[in-house]
């Protein structure tokens, strides 16, 4: 890939300047504005899939084939396209989810309204391998397992920065794809920039150093690092209601200067780094993606001012022959019955209602696939250990979940969490019942040859 895509007019050539403006679906909308208006970007990405995010987008497609992408695409779009394009600003998301065509057409009809003639936008395709994978087997699955197709609701491959790129060198202004590994989103914009070839392995690992640091937004900037008052103080963020999202100023060989707009909320520390380095990080020396297998083993941070770390010592090897592919699959139901009980001897009191359910599944003669008892505020999250030595509580609220494989037995369970109200212990109260069915993810491997990423452009008239 030998194409370079020329800074901004009227910006001087430097290090390239992405930022991250949505570390999930439903993340803040003011942050990217800042980074639009304040940041002096040349790309900005919204990383809005998770994983279970697109199987329940391939539902809502399956049900009007005009939705399926982010519900909050039309008002991030609305917030920041106008002030992005005159800024020359290209944007980069993944928010077309399970119909990156109806979201792309969803984006051009919203650069009309706001007269923005000439604006070309980039759908990228392909990700969607669900007839692919209903033509060979779902039995290689992750634990060895073989699902019924009837059961499978979406496959999608995790493509890479390849397709992205190549909507970048036709001159597109906006890029919106589907399923595409995290870090591939901000390696594109980088690569395109520098002309970097995509098999230049150690440019490529760097690249997605920085792309896993920017991924989760406001992470990398103290959100999810803020615990007050812990190592003494040295984890007290300032400033979250406020929270300014990242950009990276990355250079020509793909070393980075992570930071934020000055004045934001929040910290970008080595240490606010290095917790988001290491996130979701299985073998540092082996970090797969579809476009390299990064090394992160020997990165090393330098805090270089105020909120300014540079990174730099990743590298990366040839990337391997196949492609992750997330099944999305239904996986029975789950019926939850939840109850509270408050004044002296409330948990007692709780406990007393659970043993009661318990003995009430066997006297109805129903045995879940799986069930637990929890009390809210004592053994929910750590079990009974830890609650031994806490002080008593003056309120809890018991949640009986279980698992089933119909709707009818999982509401049944429920409703004997309900019917605490008159035949369980005392002062039962604010007692509601939930029927879901189960939305599991899968997680195999195909070979690479079996994808087909494809670009389509779009222009407003």
């Amino acid at each position: 890939m030998s194409h370079r895509v020329a800074p901004p007019e009227g910006r001087p050539a430097g290090p390239f300047r992405i930022g991250c403006g949505a570390g999930y679906s439903g993340d803040r909308l003011e942050p990217a504005v800042e980074l639009v208006e304040q940041g002096d970007l040349d790309c900005l990405v919204f990383e809005c899939l998770a994983e279970r995010t697109i199987a329940i987008a391939q539902q809502a497609r399956a049900a009007d084939p005009s939705r399926g992408f982010d519900d909050r695409l039309e008002e991030r779009m609305s917030a920041v396209l106008a002030a992005s394009h005159a800024r020359g600003i290209r944007i980069v998301t993944n928010m077309g989810a399970a119909n990156p065509m109806a979201a792309g057409e969803r984006v051009r009809h919203i650069a009309a309204r706001l007269g923005l003639h000439g604006l070309r936008i980039a759908v990228v395709t392909g990700d969607d391998v669900l007839e692919v994978m209903r033509a060979g087997s779902f039995s290689d699955m992750d634990d060895g397992t073989r699902l019924a197709v009837e059961r499978v609701v979406s496959a999608n491959a995790y493509l890479g920065a390849e397709p992205i790129v190549a909507a970048i060198a036709g001159g597109a202004d906006v890029i919106v794809t589907g399923r595409v590994a995290d870090p591939s989103l901000f390696v594109a914009p980088i690569a395109a920039h520098y002309g970097w070839s995509l098999d230049d392995w150690t440019r490529l690992g760097r690249g997605t150093l920085v792309g896993h640091l920017l991924e989760c937004a406001g992470q990398v900037t103290g959100g999810y690092f803020a615990d007050p008052g812990a190592a003494g103080g040295a984890k007290d963020v300032p400033g979250l209601a406020r929270l300014g999202f990242p950009l990276a100023e990355v250079s020509e060989d793909g070393s980075a200067t992570i930071t934020k707009v000055p004045g934001s909320g929040g910290r970008v520390t080595t240490a606010t780094c290095t917790e988001q380095l290491l996130y979701e990080l299985h073998d540092p020396s082996a970090y797969v993606t579809p476009d390299v297998v990064a090394d992160f083993s020997r990165v090393h941070m330098t805090q270089v001012g105020d909120d300014r770390v540079r990174v730099d010592g990743a590298t990366g090897t040839a990337r391997t022959g196949h492609v992750k592919v997330s099944v999305g699959h239904y996986d029975g139901w789950i019926g939850d019955g939840q109850i509270s009980y408050g004044g002296p001897g409330a948990v007692g009191r709780a406990r007393l209602a659970a043993q009661i359910v318990e003995e009430r599944l066997r006297v109805i003669d129903l045995a879940p696939r799986d069930i637990r008892y929890d009390l809210i505020g004592v053994d929910a999250l750590h079990g009974a250990g830890p609650a031994r030595h806490a002080p008593e509580p003056y309120e809890v609220r018991l949640r009986v979940a279980a698992r089933t494989d119909s709707a009818g037995e999982a509401r049944r369970i429920a409703q004997e969490v309900e019917a605490l109200y008159t035949n369980g212990p005392a002062g039962g109260g604010g007692a509601t019942v939930t029927v879901r069915q189960v939305l599991a993810m899968r997680s195999l491997l195909i070979p690479r040859q079996m994808v087909h990423a494809r670009v389509q452009t779009l222009e407003v008239e």
